[in-house]
Protein backbone atom coordinates (compact mmCIF):
# COMPACT_ATOMS: atom_id res chain seq x y z
CA UNK A 1 0.00 0.00 0.00
CA UNK A 2 1.11 3.55 -0.63
CA UNK A 3 2.17 5.66 2.32
CA UNK A 4 -0.75 8.04 1.81
CA UNK A 5 -3.31 5.22 1.96
CA UNK A 6 -1.71 3.73 5.08
CA UNK A 7 -1.76 7.12 6.82
CA UNK A 8 -5.40 7.57 5.81
CA UNK A 9 -6.26 4.16 7.29
CA UNK A 10 -4.46 5.10 10.51
CA UNK A 11 -6.43 8.35 10.75
CA UNK A 12 -9.75 6.57 10.11
CA UNK A 13 -8.97 3.87 12.68
CA UNK A 14 -7.88 6.33 15.36
CA UNK A 15 -10.90 8.58 14.89
CA UNK A 16 -13.65 6.08 14.24
CA UNK A 17 -12.69 3.34 16.70
CA UNK A 18 -13.60 5.57 19.64
CA UNK A 19 -15.93 8.23 18.23
CA UNK A 20 -19.46 6.86 17.68
CA UNK A 21 -19.23 6.69 13.89
CA UNK A 22 -17.99 3.09 13.20
CA UNK A 23 -14.43 2.41 12.09
CA UNK A 24 -15.40 -0.78 10.21
CA UNK A 25 -18.14 1.09 8.35
CA UNK A 26 -15.72 3.80 7.26
CA UNK A 27 -13.16 1.26 6.12
CA UNK A 28 -15.76 -0.59 4.02
CA UNK A 29 -16.88 2.71 2.47
CA UNK A 30 -13.25 3.70 1.90
CA UNK A 31 -12.56 0.45 0.08
CA UNK A 32 -15.53 1.13 -2.21
CA UNK A 33 -14.53 4.74 -2.91
CA UNK A 34 -10.82 4.27 -3.49
CA UNK A 35 -10.50 0.58 -4.25
CA UNK A 36 -8.46 -0.02 -1.08
CA UNK A 37 -8.17 -3.70 -0.29
CA UNK A 38 -8.34 -4.71 3.35
CA UNK A 39 -5.06 -6.17 4.63
CA UNK A 40 -5.26 -8.37 7.71
CA UNK A 41 -1.73 -7.41 8.72
CA UNK A 42 -2.52 -3.70 8.47
CA UNK A 43 -5.70 -4.31 10.47
CA UNK A 44 -3.70 -6.04 13.22
CA UNK A 45 -1.16 -3.21 13.42
CA UNK A 46 -3.89 -0.59 13.66
CA UNK A 47 -5.74 -2.62 16.29
CA UNK A 48 -2.54 -2.69 18.34
CA UNK A 49 -2.29 1.09 18.03
CA UNK A 50 -5.84 1.71 19.25
CA UNK A 51 -5.43 -0.89 21.98
CA UNK A 52 -2.37 0.97 23.25
CA UNK A 53 -4.37 4.21 23.18
CA UNK A 54 -6.92 2.69 25.58
CA UNK A 55 -4.17 1.25 27.78
CA UNK A 56 -2.49 4.65 28.06
CA UNK A 57 -5.64 6.64 28.87
CA UNK A 58 -7.02 4.07 31.32
CA UNK A 59 -3.74 2.70 32.64
CA UNK A 60 -4.70 3.20 36.31
CA UNK A 61 -8.03 1.40 35.93
CA UNK A 62 -6.46 -1.48 33.99
CA UNK A 63 -3.62 -1.91 36.49
CA UNK A 64 -6.15 -1.98 39.32
CA UNK A 65 -8.17 -4.71 37.60
CA UNK A 66 -5.05 -6.77 36.91
CA UNK A 67 -4.10 -6.55 40.58
CA UNK A 68 -7.67 -7.26 41.72
CA UNK A 69 -9.14 -9.78 39.25
CA UNK A 70 -12.16 -10.43 41.48
CA UNK A 71 -13.04 -6.77 42.00
CA UNK A 72 -16.45 -5.44 40.85
CA UNK A 73 -14.73 -3.61 37.98
CA UNK A 74 -13.09 -6.82 36.73
CA UNK A 75 -16.36 -8.72 37.04
CA UNK A 76 -18.09 -6.03 34.97
CA UNK A 77 -15.62 -6.69 32.14
CA UNK A 78 -16.20 -10.45 32.33
CA UNK A 79 -19.99 -9.99 32.41
CA UNK A 80 -19.84 -7.71 29.37
CA UNK A 81 -17.37 -9.77 27.33
CA UNK A 82 -19.19 -13.11 27.70
CA UNK A 83 -22.41 -12.20 25.81
CA UNK A 84 -20.37 -10.29 23.24
CA UNK A 85 -18.36 -13.40 22.33
CA UNK A 86 -21.46 -15.62 22.21
CA UNK A 87 -23.38 -13.21 19.96
CA UNK A 88 -20.41 -12.65 17.61
CA UNK A 89 -19.90 -16.40 17.17
CA UNK A 90 -23.59 -16.87 16.36
CA UNK A 91 -23.71 -13.96 13.92
CA UNK A 92 -20.32 -14.57 12.29
CA UNK A 93 -21.63 -16.00 8.97
CA UNK A 94 -23.98 -13.01 8.53
CA UNK A 95 -21.30 -10.55 9.59
CA UNK A 96 -18.80 -11.84 7.02
CA UNK A 97 -21.38 -11.29 4.26
CA UNK A 98 -22.21 -7.78 5.52
CA UNK A 99 -18.67 -6.54 4.78
CA UNK A 100 -19.67 -6.37 1.12
CA UNK A 101 -21.40 -3.11 2.03
CA UNK A 102 -24.98 -4.07 1.14
CA UNK A 103 -26.41 -2.99 4.50
CA UNK A 104 -23.93 -0.23 5.27
CA UNK A 105 -26.29 2.73 4.78
CA UNK A 106 -28.93 1.10 6.99
CA UNK A 107 -26.30 0.47 9.69
CA UNK A 108 -25.20 4.12 9.65
CA UNK A 109 -28.84 5.17 10.10
CA UNK A 110 -29.24 2.76 13.04
CA UNK A 111 -26.20 4.29 14.75
CA UNK A 112 -27.51 7.82 14.13
CA UNK A 113 -30.92 6.99 15.59
CA UNK A 114 -29.37 5.37 18.66
CA UNK A 115 -27.30 8.48 19.36
CA UNK A 116 -30.28 10.79 19.00
CA UNK A 117 -32.52 8.67 21.20
CA UNK A 118 -29.95 8.37 23.99
CA UNK A 119 -29.21 12.11 23.89
CA UNK A 120 -32.89 13.01 24.23
CA UNK A 121 -33.37 10.41 26.97
CA UNK A 122 -30.55 11.52 29.24
CA UNK A 123 -31.34 15.21 28.79
CA UNK A 124 -34.88 14.59 30.03
CA UNK A 125 -33.75 12.28 32.84
CA UNK A 126 -33.10 14.25 36.03
CA UNK A 127 -31.23 11.48 37.86
CA UNK A 128 -28.46 9.23 36.67
CA UNK A 129 -28.03 6.04 38.70
CA UNK A 130 -24.85 4.17 39.55
CA UNK A 131 -23.23 1.62 37.24
CA UNK A 132 -24.39 -1.95 37.94
CA UNK A 133 -23.87 -5.50 36.64
CA UNK A 134 -27.12 -5.04 34.69
CA UNK A 135 -25.61 -2.10 32.81
CA UNK A 136 -22.47 -4.15 32.06
CA UNK A 137 -24.56 -7.05 30.74
CA UNK A 138 -26.69 -4.82 28.51
CA UNK A 139 -23.60 -3.05 27.17
CA UNK A 140 -22.01 -6.44 26.47
CA UNK A 141 -25.05 -7.55 24.47
CA UNK A 142 -24.99 -4.24 22.58
CA UNK A 143 -21.30 -4.72 21.81
CA UNK A 144 -22.05 -8.11 20.26
CA UNK A 145 -24.79 -6.67 18.07
CA UNK A 146 -22.49 -3.81 16.98
CA UNK A 147 -20.22 -6.22 15.12
CA UNK A 148 -21.79 -5.22 11.78
CA UNK A 149 -19.90 -2.54 9.77
CA UNK A 150 -21.62 0.82 10.10
CA UNK A 151 -22.95 0.15 13.60
CA UNK A 152 -20.58 1.91 15.96
CA UNK A 153 -19.25 -0.24 18.81
CA UNK A 154 -18.47 2.72 21.05
CA UNK A 155 -21.71 4.51 20.21
CA UNK A 156 -23.92 1.44 20.62
CA UNK A 157 -22.41 0.38 23.94
CA UNK A 158 -22.53 3.91 25.32
CA UNK A 159 -26.18 4.34 24.28
CA UNK A 160 -27.06 0.96 25.79
CA UNK A 161 -25.46 1.95 29.09
CA UNK A 162 -27.20 5.32 29.21
CA UNK A 163 -30.62 3.99 28.17
CA UNK A 164 -30.36 1.27 30.83
CA UNK A 165 -29.92 3.95 33.49
CA UNK A 166 -26.15 4.01 33.93
CA UNK A 167 -24.25 7.10 35.02
CA UNK A 168 -22.79 9.06 32.09
CA UNK A 169 -19.11 9.13 32.97
CA UNK A 170 -19.02 5.52 34.14
CA UNK A 171 -20.80 4.31 31.00
CA UNK A 172 -18.36 6.21 28.77
CA UNK A 173 -15.29 4.91 30.60
CA UNK A 174 -16.62 1.35 30.68
CA UNK A 175 -17.39 1.50 26.95
CA UNK A 176 -13.68 2.03 26.29
CA UNK A 177 -12.46 -0.43 28.92
CA UNK A 178 -14.70 -3.22 27.65
CA UNK A 179 -13.13 -2.81 24.20
CA UNK A 180 -9.75 -4.11 25.44
CA UNK A 181 -10.55 -7.86 25.51
CA UNK A 182 -12.55 -7.55 22.27
CA UNK A 183 -9.70 -5.81 20.44
CA UNK A 184 -7.30 -8.50 21.68
CA UNK A 185 -9.63 -11.30 20.54
CA UNK A 186 -10.09 -9.61 17.16
CA UNK A 187 -6.33 -9.44 16.68
CA UNK A 188 -5.97 -13.12 17.57
CA UNK A 189 -8.65 -14.08 15.04
CA UNK A 190 -6.93 -12.04 12.34
CA UNK A 191 -3.56 -13.65 13.16
CA UNK A 192 -5.16 -17.09 12.87
CA UNK A 193 -6.58 -16.15 9.46
CA UNK A 194 -3.11 -15.09 8.29
CA UNK A 195 -1.47 -18.32 9.45
CA UNK A 196 -4.25 -20.61 8.18
CA UNK A 197 -4.43 -18.78 4.87
CA UNK A 198 -0.67 -18.89 4.39
CA UNK A 199 -0.68 -15.24 3.41
CA UNK A 200 2.54 -13.47 2.50
CA UNK A 201 2.87 -10.21 4.42
CA UNK A 202 4.27 -7.37 2.32
CA UNK A 203 4.52 -4.03 4.08
CA UNK A 204 5.76 -0.51 3.51
CA UNK A 205 7.84 0.04 6.71
CA UNK A 206 7.67 3.84 6.78
CA UNK A 207 3.98 3.84 5.91
CA UNK A 208 3.17 1.29 8.60
CA UNK A 209 5.08 3.22 11.26
CA UNK A 210 3.34 6.47 10.34
CA UNK A 211 -0.05 4.73 10.20
CA UNK A 212 0.53 3.19 13.64
CA UNK A 213 1.56 6.50 15.20
CA UNK A 214 -1.38 8.35 13.66
CA UNK A 215 -3.87 5.74 14.88
CA UNK A 216 -2.30 5.77 18.37
CA UNK A 217 -2.20 9.54 18.95
CA UNK A 218 -5.51 10.26 17.21
CA UNK A 219 -7.04 7.42 19.25
CA UNK A 220 -5.96 9.04 22.52
CA UNK A 221 -7.45 12.38 21.42
CA UNK A 222 -10.68 10.68 20.30
CA UNK A 223 -11.13 8.96 23.67
CA UNK A 224 -10.69 12.22 25.58
CA UNK A 225 -13.03 14.09 23.25
CA UNK A 226 -15.70 11.41 23.60
CA UNK A 227 -15.48 11.47 27.40
CA UNK A 228 -16.07 15.24 27.37
CA UNK A 229 -18.97 14.99 24.92
CA UNK A 230 -20.64 12.30 27.01
CA UNK A 231 -20.65 14.59 30.04
CA UNK A 232 -22.53 17.16 27.95
CA UNK A 233 -24.75 14.56 26.25
CA UNK A 234 -23.96 16.18 22.91
CA UNK A 235 -24.21 13.59 20.12
CA UNK A 236 -26.34 15.43 17.57
CA UNK A 237 -23.45 16.34 15.26
CA UNK A 238 -22.37 12.70 15.09
CA UNK A 239 -25.97 11.76 14.27
CA UNK A 240 -26.17 14.32 11.46
CA UNK A 241 -22.82 13.13 10.13
CA UNK A 242 -24.02 9.52 10.08
CA UNK A 243 -27.26 10.43 8.30
CA UNK A 244 -25.22 12.29 5.67
CA UNK A 245 -22.84 9.35 5.41
CA UNK A 246 -25.79 7.02 4.84
CA UNK A 247 -26.88 9.14 1.88
CA UNK A 248 -23.34 9.09 0.45
CA UNK A 249 -23.19 5.33 0.93
CA UNK A 250 -26.46 4.83 -0.98
CA UNK A 251 -25.02 6.82 -3.88
CA UNK A 252 -21.67 5.01 -3.89
CA UNK A 253 -22.53 1.36 -3.14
Amino acid sequence: MEIFILCLLGLVQGLCEFLPISSSGHLVLLSQLFGVEDSLFVSIVLHVATLLAVLVVFRKDILFMLKHPLSPQSMDIIIATTPTCIIVLILMPIVDASFGGGYLAFSFIVSACLLLSSQNFIKKKAFQGTFTYKNALIMGIAQGLAVFPGISRSGTTLCAGLLSGGERKQCAEFSFLMSVPIIILSMLMELIKIFLGGQTVVVEPIGMILSFLIAFFVGIISIKVMLKLTERANFKWFSLYLFALAVITICVI
